[in-house]
């Protein structure tokens, strides 16, 4: 009887969270329409479909003809502007790297394998195409959001349990558009400003019952992230369903509502309920240790196009650019109209004097011959008059406002050079400014990126309890592999090794680096370049994979470096007669004389076997120079 009691109450209580889940995500939805409307329309001007606004009830509707004759075609100068700007932002791709919490020896090392992981993470994860991705979102919406999680499933086979097999787990990244993300107020600034945060979006029921092993109904329509679409014949709208996900649906998928809430007194690890199909899927903890200081966050990371202040969700361009494109479209529509009349010409004829369906079918071919009644007046074409000046003036006043608003130019749109600018300086010039702009954007998509690496750091110092092997590229451009486990990440204060790359472009330092050869800052003191330098330049010209396959001296410092490092590890180093002693004495005297290679308690005796490995090179190179001598 008392367990029957027990069951009943704990039923009752996962429908009452259910049910809070549910009511806060109408109230959220409700709250963010008006966002939603806009985000459908920005995506429809992108797109073409431009003769499309929100009426009075908050929804995107086709406008209509006024008159079937009417021209309704689209100009489509956002389109442009868009991809304008997603080109120069793929190219804002930052190296990061770690930075230690002290100068200790411990912090530094840790460091150095902290940078490892998260470049190796990087590349696994394609961390680029992630980015960019998310960059077509924030442009055409104004946020986007990154979901940095953990996958049970996912990274190398470590063993089987029952015939089922297990990995040892990695990290994901998910690119959440805005229409999945539902603040608890609209006015926060940030995701960490909010004390609660709902994610939003469907999944297949089939997945939901891998994931929590819980068997939920499809809902009737399926909700997928997708604007509405216009046409002349009209319009889509969203059914009542639908609103908040913007969708269109199929029988296979449920909406799975996830409501994160941040640590409180009451709930020290935050809280975290995930419903579907009306059914308590999860109930507990923040399930990652993702904040600052070993604390429990939101696993999501937030990247504007346009901030905007105090509000939660960014601006887009598209926005702002949507009225000049309407007034775009009006003048041309409006001109090719005026066109139209004078090519085709405007009839006047008298009642009666001619045959009028059998003119309005044909028109005045060429060689048509007109029969009107005797003594009636023949047909005859109205003066439609010239074009007024006025149409190709606001034309061009237009595009120039299109210019103002985006601060994007024609130099980069249409990839053209102004007849203006007659020397390499000041065309340089005009780029560098037409990049000022959107430099502010480029150095948001930054931010989120350091953000992601700190995430993937803390994730791995979670979860990455056994030894896991990665993969990453040395110093000397060859893949390398490291062994790591969670504690190998001490720190995760993630840096930028390279500036804004809108700032400092490929084709600007490479410029540097010739203006540096010529005037002679490269050289040593004998007035030479020496090898390292020389491979430090071809790698900036963007032929270090060359160099380093190709020259010789390249082979000897990466085996040089392999032995650096194999001393650190324990390992076993012999010279061979084959090496360029000279070369591995300075490349192992610079490596010993740097205090943070030997860390911990064998760094003593590494350093020692290192002494006496330079050693033996430099007998090598006497015994060598003395047969020459012979």
């Amino acid at each position: 009887m008392t367990d029957r009691k027990t069951t009943e109450n704990k039923l009752l209580t996962e429908e009452e969270i259910v049910s809070d889940v549910q009511n806060d995500f109408s109230r959220r939805r409700a709250a963010r329409r008006a966002f939603e409307a806009q985000w459908q329309l920005n995506t429809n001007f992108a797109l073409g479909n431009q003769h499309c606004s929100i009426d009075a009830l908050g929804e995107v509707t086709d406008d209509g003809r006024d008159y079937f004759w009417q021209e309704r075609e689209s100009f489509n100068h956002i389109a442009s502007i868009v991809e304008t700007r997603l080109a120069k932002l793929n190219r804002v791709r930052p190296v990061m790297s770690v930075r230690p919490a002290s100068g200790d020896d411990g912090d530094i090392k840790t460091a150095k394998a902290a940078s490892k992981i998260l470049a190796s993470a990087s590349a696994a994860l394609n961390l680029d195409s992630v980015l960019s991705d998310g960059a077509v979102w924030s442009e055409l919406t104004g946020s986007v959001f990154y979901k940095i999680g953990w996958n049970e499933n996912g990274g190398a086979k470590v063993g089987s349990i029952d015939g089922e097999p297990v990995f040892e787990g990695d990290v994901k990244i998910e690119v959440c558009p805005p229409y999945e993300l539902y603040p608890d107020e609209l006015t926060r600034s940030s995701v960490s400003d909010c004390r609660s945060l709902i994610h939003a979006r469907v999944v297949d029921v089939d997945d939901i019952e891998s994931a929590y092993s819980v068997r939920v109904p499809p809902d009737g329509e399926v909700r997928v992230v997708a604007p509405a679409m216009f046409s002349d014949g009209g319009g889509l709208s969203l059914s009542g369903a639908a609103q908040g996900v913007a969708a269109q649906g199929t029988s296979s998928g449920a909406l799975v509502i996830e409501r994160y809430t941040l640590p409180s007194k009451a709930k020290p690890q935050g809280e975290l309920a995930v419903v579907a199909g009306g059914r308590l899927l999860y109930y507990g903890g923040l399930p990652y240790i993702n904040g600052e200081n070993q604390t429990r966050t939101f696993p999501f990371v937030k990247q504007d196009a346009i901030k905007r202040a105090g509000c939660f969700f960014g601006q887009s361009m598209v926005e702002r650019a949507i009225p000049i494109q309407r007034a775009y479209n009006a003048v041309k529509n409006r001109k090719h109209e005026f066109l139209n009349r004078i090519a085709m010409g405007v009839l006047t004829v008298e009642d009666g004097s001619v045959d009028l369906d059998n003119l309005a079918a044909e028109g005045l071919s060429p060689g048509k011959i007109i029969v009107y009644r005797q003594g009636g007046t023949p047909p005859r074409l109205m003066n439609p008059g010239d074009v007024p000046s006025d149409f190709a003036a606001e034309e061009d006043r237009l595009l120039n406002e299109f210019i103002a608003v985006s601060g994007v130019s024609e130099i980069m749109r249409s990839s053209s050079v102004p007849s203006s600018a007659t020397s390499g300086v000041a065309l340089q010039l005009l780029i560098e400014q037409d990049d000022t702009r959107l430099s502010v954007t480029a150095e948001i998509v930054r931010q989120a990126a350091r953000e992601i690496g700190r995430h993937i750091l803390r994730l791995y110092k979670q979860f990455a309890s056994r030894p896991r092997l990665t993969k990453f590229v040395g110093e000397n451009g060859e893949v390398e592999l490291m062994s790591f486990t969670a504690s190998d990440i001490g720190c995760d204060d993630v840096v930028f090794d390279t500036e804004n790359e809108l700032s400092s472009t490929l084709a600007m330092r490479q410029n540097t680096v010739f203006e540096l050869l010529k005037s002679g800052l490269l050289y040593d003191g004998d007035g030479r370049l020496n090898e390292e330098t020389r491979y430090r330049i071809l790698d900036t010209l963007g032929y270090g994979g060359w160099e380093s396959k190709t020259d010789e001296r390249a082979v000897h410092i990466k085996r040089a470096d392999k032995e650096n490092l194999s001393v650190c590890s324990g390992g076993k180093i012999e010279v061979c007669e084959l090496d360029e002693h000279e070369l591995h004495i300075a490349r192992h005297t610079r490596f010993a004389l740097t205090d943070s290679n030997f860390g911990g308690r064998r760094g003593g005796a590494a350093r020692e076997k290192l002494l006496a490995h330079i050693r033996e090179h430099k007998q090598y190179k006497e015994t060598e120079s003395g047969t020459e001598r012979q």
